[in-house]
């Protein structure tokens, strides 16, 4: 049972700042934002989940079983990720590449503390177990003194910048990306997002500020701060993999991406030409009819429907194509079997699915792990929200390790110099926060 509490506030956006620092002092935290960007349709601004009463935390094996186990036994709020790793779990796959990060490759946590932000109302929910702190905790909270440490950002001392490194380097790049042309003109796949790791070795960065840097330069709808123990996800993801409302299902795949200019005239021809572009139109709707045929296995007959079509969509770093997917079930669908028979989101993979994995781990040179893969939350009466885990640092803090990967999508039309071109534009915000 939950002790719930609405208070009005008359600053939002100072509480958030608040709320994001007195949550430090917990091992388990999820912070997500949706940045007030109201093109994107979320059923709250912020949400804040601390200090877990119960957790689940495995590997691939029977991975999503066990979710759904977990999840319908908790009946409540659970909030967590899926590795992309977990695709081993759904077909017969296999991930063998290197993997400095260590996370687990499932975590979901049920949290004794939630706060959910809509407009000037904040919702606060405890479990009765702790509900005799909630008015201390508000006090705190309101007490908290803005760090402008944390939220203003100088140049560092250059002696502790992380020395970022490429995993794959250009001219491996340009020849990876020509063997996956070749498995496309002999028809093996029509469609692969390939991608490539960033990393730094003895790094240490502090996760808080370098979550509002990153947070600041992109504002994007899904960003996410996430902390289990010394572990950290720091997340500015523009993209919505799944949602859940009732028995409506909306799935939003990201394909194509142009640069913004500081120039209005310079910026708005970008996102036209992004708008004509028939390479990323091309990738878009290869990826719409994958995922028009993941929701066709848990909907309602004949209730698919693609409600946008390659719609253009600003945010503070690059243009995105969009489209907007959605289907109806049943009231009775198990929420877990909705997200396995969607899993990995086809923006990620390609087309068709399974040869597209197959030929991306074979390709590629990390292990995804949580890139790629995917951080939400399932409410108490079977609802959910996931993002899709791109323009996202992660960091192991024990192990003194950091590292952001990009990827973009391989067509018959690809050209390796601009597809590399593509991920650097990707990268940018990331390099820009961990090297300031």
């Amino acid at each position: 049972m939950r002790v719930t509490l609405k208070i009005s506030l008359e600053n939002p956006s100072i509480i958030k700042q608040q709320l994001l620092l007195w949550s430090q002092q917990y091992h388990e935290v999820v912070w997500l934002d949706s940045n007030d960007y109201h093109a994107h349709t979320s059923d709250f601004d912020a949400i804040l989940a601390v200090e877990a009463f119960t957790l689940l935390q495995t590997d691939v094996v029977h991975g999503f079983q066990k979710l759904n186990e977990y999840q319908q036994t908790t009946k409540d709020w659970i909030f967590g990720y899926l590795s992309y790793d977990l695709k081993n779990d759904v077909e017969d796959l296999i991930s063998q590449n290197h993997d400095g990060l260590d996370f687990p490759e499932l975590y979901f946590f049920q949290p004794k503390k939630i706060f959910l932000l809509k407009g000037d109302e904040l919702e606060i929910q405890y479990l009765s177990m702790v509900d005799d702190e909630l008015q201390d905790d508000i006090q705190a909270i309101l007490n908290t003194e803005i760090d402008l440490e944390v939220f203003t950002y100088e140049e560092s001392n250059k002696e502790h910048r992380p020395k970022i490194k490429l995993r794959i380097h250009k001219d491996e790049y340009h020849e990876k990306v020509t063997k996956m042309l070749d498995h496309i003109h002999r028809g093996d796949i029509y469609e692969a997002n390939f991608c490539q790791e960033f990393y730094a070795e003895n790094a240490e960065i502090d996760p808080l500020s370098t979550y509002t840097h990153l947070n600041s330069i992109s504002k994007p709808p899904f960003a996410t701060y996430m902390r289990l123990s010394d572990k950290y996800i720091l997340s500015a993801s523009p993209e919505r993999y799944i949602k859940k409302k009732g028995t409506k299902i909306i799935s939003q795949p990201i394909k194509g991406t142009a640069k913004r200019s500081e120039d209005p005239e310079e910026d708005k021809q970008m996102a036209e030409n992004l708008q004509t572009d028939q390479k990323e139109r091309a990738e878009n709707v290869m990826i719409v009819d994958l995922v028009r045929n993941d929701l066709s296995k848990t909907a309602i007959k004949g209730s698919v429907k693609v409600e946008e079509l390659c719609k253009i969509y600003t945010f503070d770093q690059v243009h995105q194509m969009i489209s907007t997917v959605t289907s109806e079930v049943s009231d009775t669908q198990n929420p877990v079997e909705i997200i396995q028979t969607t899993f990995p989101m086809g923006s990620m993979t390609g087309a068709p699915k399974i040869s597209a994995m197959q030929i991306i781990e074979d390709l590629e040179e990390t292990k995804r792990g949580i890139y790629s893969g995917a951080i939400g939350y399932f409410t108490p009466n079977n609802d959910f929200d996931f993002n899709v885990v791109i323009r996202s640092i992660l960091y192991n803090s024990r192990k003194k390790y950091v590292s952001y990967s990009v990827g973009g999508a391989i067509t018959a039309k690809s050209i390796p110099e601009k597809e590399y071109e593509e991920c650097l534009i990707k990268a940018k915000a990331m390099r820009e926060v961990l090297e300031k």
